[in-house]
């Protein structure tokens, strides 16, 4: 089975995927993402996997040929942090969180090769992706074995019970 959260920016994907996690920490591994803030501004963001590995996966300061915005994107994040930890999750059979599948992380074909994989897997996985047309993500969007939600201010409170009962 293949959730993945779909929504505009700042909708609740992560804090519905932190939710879950809560509620069935040792039945999943992967990752998840969170704002770098200093002074009160957002400058970055990290990847924390959940056997807290972390790195900035993203950073104002960092200037590299990857760029969102004012951000510049770590490749070696993603590739040695991310898809470590998907890929052990696929090893050990583990509901595999992936938070987030979006502009960032698409820099890499080493995460994006080991996203088709574990989607093929017998692994669960629970993601979000991004929201805006991407032609990859439509790509996992228009999979047979892939449900997608749309988060929405109007569910984002119910739905975590929701997706607990598709897990379990």
């Amino acid at each position: 089975m293949n959730v993945i959260l779909t929504g505009a920016p700042r909708t609740g994907k992560t804090t519905i995927i932190h939710k879950i996690i809560i509620k069935i920490d040792k039945e999943c591994t992967g990752f998840y993402t969170e704002e770098i803030n200093e002074r009160n501004q957002r400058a970055g963001f990290k990847l924390i996997t959940l056997d807290n590995k972390s790195c900035v996966l993203a950073h104002k300061d960092i200037k590299r040929r990857y760029r969102v915005g004012k951000y510049g994107v770590n490749l070696d994040c993603i590739e040695k942090i991310g898809v470590s930890a998907i890929r052990k999750g696929m090893e050990q059979n583990k509901i595999v969180i992936i938070d987030e599948i979006g502009k960032m992380e698409l820099f890499s074909t080493e995460f994006k090769d080991i996203v088709i994989k574990v989607l093929d897997s017998n692994s669960k996985v629970l993601g979000t992706i991004l929201f805006r047309p991407h032609p990859f993500c439509d790509r996992i969007k228009h999979r047979k074995d892939v449900d997608i939600i749309e988060v929405t201010e109007e569910n984002r409170d119910f739905l975590p019970e929701i997706l607990l009962k598709k897990f379990n």
